[in-house]
């Protein structure tokens, strides 16, 4: 999981409970909190989230970012995992995200269901659609079911979670979705400074080779003392827009191998194929501050730029 309530976050006691001794805390607000995040458990196996699309949110083409996206699907996934995998905690190990047409309108809506639960891993299965101006959480999920939503259909995920100790996570006990099932879940959206790019403060290095690095810090730390999945895939698709301007990513696999001890996170980039209308390239992630750590693996697929 990446994030809880910054309600909670804040309520929470100065006290570090869980998580590992000299770890980064999560602050009060975090690169999400603008999102506007409102999610309803209809089943402890599925949930439902809408995201609120501002400028501030869209790539260079008009659309919701890629990073975004990333960013909202792991988070409503994590709600279904977190139940499943009680009393265990749950760590986002591999996120992919194919998109099949770009969200304009907004909001985004995300729809998360269990596909597995296993000893060692949790499944969940995202939809992802452009809710075309519909807000109304439980009649999208009736809506949704029945097909007749009126929804545009963007993309698809799979989320795969490893199952981790409780007591990795700081303030675990705070945060318990299977208590909150059949309610609405609505997060206050804490204004950010900047678009979701400019507000991480990522440092380009090198942009030819994708060189970007991005610090740890309370703004973009989870619960088990690493960079947010979400600020991590912005930090790889920066890296590979960076390397081929002019274009905006679609689609995007990342494989999570390690946490941020120190950091920076670096990003490095190598492009494997160009055509005439998309490319794709690969964006290795980094611990800077502990010998170059393999953090993450990332493919990231661009398509020349269309302005929405």
């Amino acid at each position: 999981m990446i994030l809880m309530s910054e309600n909670l976050i804040s309520a929470a006691p100065p006290v570090q409970v869980g998580g590992r001794p000299g770890m980064v805390l999560p602050g009060p607000v975090s690169f999400a909190s603008d999102f506007g995040l409102t999610s309803f458990q209809p089943t402890p196996q599925r949930s439902v989230m809408t995201a609120m699309l501002t400028d501030k949110l869209r790539d260079s083409g008009g659309a919701a970012a890629t990073g975004v996206l990333m960013t909202v699907v792991d988070i409503v996934a994590s709600d279904p995992a977190l139940v499943a995998a009680a009393p265990d905690w749950t760590a986002t190990q591999d996120l992919s995200l194919y998109a099949a047409d770009p969200i304009t309108r907004g909001p985004i809506v995300a729809d998360a269901k269990l596909i597995r639960a296993g000893k060692k891993v949790v499944v969940i299965s995202v939809d992802v659609y452009d809710g075309n101006g519909a807000t109304d959480l439980r009649a999208l999920a009736d809506a949704i079911d029945s097909g007749a939503h009126g929804l545009t259909r963007a993309g698809r995920a799979l989320v795969v979670f490893a199952r981790i100790p409780r007591t990795a996570a700081v303030d675990a006990d705070l945060y318990s979705p299977a208590k909150t099932v059949g309610t609405i879940q609505e997060r206050k959206p804490t204004p950010v400074d900047g678009t979701v790019y400019s507000r991480l403060a990522m440092r380009v290095i090198d942009p030819d080779a994708g060189v970007l690095e991005l610090d740890l810090s309370p703004f973009v730390v989870n619960q088990i003392g690493t960079i947010l999945g979400g600020a991590q895939a912005v930090l790889a698709e920066s890296a590979a827009c960076a390397m081929r301007p002019g274009m905006v990513a679609c689609d995007m696999q990342i494989h999570y191998l390690s946490q941020v001890r120190v950091g920076p996170a670096r990003a490095s980039g190598v492009v494997v194929r160009d055509a005439g209308d998309h490319s794709v390239v690969d964006v290795q992630l980094v611990d800077a501050g502990t010998g170059d750590t393999v953090l993450a693996l990332t493919t990231v697929t661009l398509l020349r730029e269309v302005t929405a």
